[in-house]
């Protein structure tokens, strides 16, 4: 799908229509996922990147790549330590 924004022209400055275009992709891609809207694999897709190049995008934008809570993670560690 292609979509078409028309931009004032002063908002772009020098920045070159492919350098715009990145930087509305990786946005997007950002609010998706944040929004759990896409897997992460997704979002690197979309933002043109392999998946550890966009964690540490959102590394950067402080946006958790893993969702668990404290409590979930303890009971995952106590059950890894009950199957040995």
């Amino acid at each position: 799908m292609q979509v078409a924004v028309d931009l004032p022209n002063d908002f772009v400055g020098m920045l070159t229509q492919d350098v715009v275009a990145r930087e509305m992709r990786m946005t997007y891609a950002l609010a998706l996922f944040k929004d759990a809207r896409v897997t992460l694999a997704k979002a690197a897709e979309l933002a043109g990147m392999n998946i550890y190049e966009f964690i540490a995008v959102c590394k950067v934008q402080r946006i958790p790549v893993i969702d668990i809570s404290r409590d979930e993670l303890v009971q995952e560690m106590q059950s890894i330590g009950r199957t040995q």
